[in-house]
């Protein structure tokens, strides 16, 4: 007897009723191990439902007596062995006929897939892994939630309003038709209470949930405690518990962000980026440039995450001592530095930004030029710990709208004429003179925190620039023009 000929045999008899138990769980076998078996079984379930439906139509239409030639489907008392046989092969018919509905539903549609190729706009995502190694990918769900996806990163979409993140970064604008969305990760889960969050899950670390705005519950797996976090809170799920964190409102690429990087990279920024990125190497006066793409990068602690262009590398400092230090060959001396760099920060009320720390060999401070920016978001550059004496033009804050963004950065120190100028996006905020300008001797530069406990830096930084002469304002907003990210 064949295979086939023995599964429909098999088929027969379970619809005629007389089937045994050991031949109920041969069908179940069959039915776990082919598809085609599942569908021609569902089949012949949905014809026998079909002609029962005819008969007892035809049987209220015609009241007069009729036989049905038609044996029960099940014997009157079947054996218990024969029952849990026969719910295991309907737990299974019934399990693969809400996989095939699931699996044929649209949860999500590509609404911008920036240097993502595999998931143009338009592609529809159901309850399959997606894995994305480059770009960002916004998303948006058949309950109106807006999702961006950053890569590295590997999800699923169980249902519309639960979403697994294995590994990535995602930022979730949640409308109240959405409200309760759920963010899986292996450490636990983000439930949301109508709110725009964050949920960073490392390769190597539990998974972060950030609050931009609104109200999220956090659940630890393993037994965790649930934890309302609110706005401005951010928490880590540990395996049974949690700890707080401080909020990385930068870490996360917004919905807002999407279209202006796409615009950017579709109009070609990132090859016009490289170009002047490489003129900067063969300047004259070149130092150091830090493209962070390099497999040997200097010597250091932070984290290698996506820069400002798909597929490309950034820095990011996390931690209170993250930093980068580099060495140069010999002692520099220089009367003008131009450093310049692009960066995300995310807000400190504590300490200030160290963007970077030039000093002589040994390391001291009183032969030093400090980067930074202060706690009030205002860029500074500090001689020897002196800060710049504000003339020319008035100083400035970091706007609202140049937060948690990539922004370029730039700080001229111009001894000959003894002034220092700040720049942000191109733009001259602030200008003025120190009280006292040398020649500076420098070898050493630390981006981050110079381990003098209260400073550091927080966020991600992209293209760092040395100079030893100062560039014009117009060699500046070029720099920022050629690599602005957002258009």
């Amino acid at each position: 007897m064949t295979p086939r000929f023995r599964f429909q045999e098999l088929m027969q008899r379970y619809s005629d009723g007389v089937a045994t138990s050991l031949e109920v769980e041969e069908l179940c076998g069959e039915l776990r191990n082919s598809e085609a078996a599942r569908h021609e079984f569902i089949t012949l379930l949905n014809l026998e439902s079909a002609l029962e439906s005819v008969a007892a139509e035809w049987a209220a239409a015609h009241p007069q007596p009729i036989v049905i030639s038609r044996r029960r489907l099940l014997p009157a008392l079947p054996r218990k062995g024969f029952l849990v046989t026969l719910g295991l092969c309907l737990a299974i018919m019934l399990g693969y006929q809400w996989w095939t509905v699931q699996s044929n539903r649209v949860f999500a549609t590509v609404e911008n897939g920036t240097g993502v190729r595999e998931l143009p706009g338009g592609t529809e995502l159901r309850s399959e892994w997606i894995e994305i190694a480059g770009g960002t990918v916004e998303l948006l769900t058949a309950t109106s939630a807006r999702v961006v996806i950053e890569a590295p990163a590997t999800f699923r979409f169980d249902s519309p309003m639960r979403l697994n993140l294995v590994r990535g970064r995602l930022a979730a604008d949640i409308p109240p038709s959405a409200r309760k969305f759920t963010v899986v990760t292996p450490s636990g889960e983000a439930v949301d209470l109508g709110t725009k969050f964050g949920v960073d899950v490392p390769q190597r670390a539990e998974a972060e949930i950030h609050v931009f705005q609104g109200e999220v519950i956090a659940q630890a797996s393993n037994g965790g405690q649930r934890k309302n976090l609110h706005s401005g809170e951010a928490f880590r799920l540990k395996s049974g518990a949690g700890s707080t964190r401080n909020l990385r409102s930068a870490a996360f690429i917004r919905p807002e962000e999407v279209r202006p990087l796409h615009a950017a990279l579709s109009a070609g920024q990132p090859l016009k980026a490289e170009t002047e990125l490489g003129r900067l190497r063969e300047d004259p006066s070149f130092v150091a440039i830090l493209d962070f793409e390099s497999p040997e990068l200097p010597e250091g602690m932070f984290d290698s995450v996506q820069g400002r262009w798909p597929g490309s590398r950034a820095a990011e400092f996390n931690q209170a001592t993250d930093y980068l230090r580099i060495t140069l060959p010999q002692v520099g001396r220089w009367t003008q530095l131009t450093m310049a760099a692009w960066v995300r920060l995310n807000q400190l009320e504590d300490t200030p930004h160290s963007l970077l720390l030039a000093t002589n060999a040994k390391g001291e401070i009183k032969h030093s030029l400090q980067w930074t920016i202060d706690r009030e978001g205002v860029p500074q550059l500090l001689l020897s710990g002196t800060p710049v004496r504000s003339k020319a033009v008035a100083t400035r804050e970091t706007p609202e709208s140049e937060q948690d963004r990539w922004i370029h950065l730039a700080a001229v120190y111009d001894a000959e004429h003894g002034r220092a100028s700040l720049f942000v996006n191109g733009v001259l905020v602030n200008q003025g003179a120190f009280a006292k300008t040398h020649q500076l001797a420098i070898q050493r530069l630390v981006i981050g925190s110079p381990r003098t406990g209260v400073q550091r830096l927080s966020g991600r930084m992209d293209e760092f620039v040395l100079l030893g002469r100062a560039l014009s304002h117009d060699e500046i907003r070029t720099m920022f023009e050629t690599g602005n990210p957002y258009l």
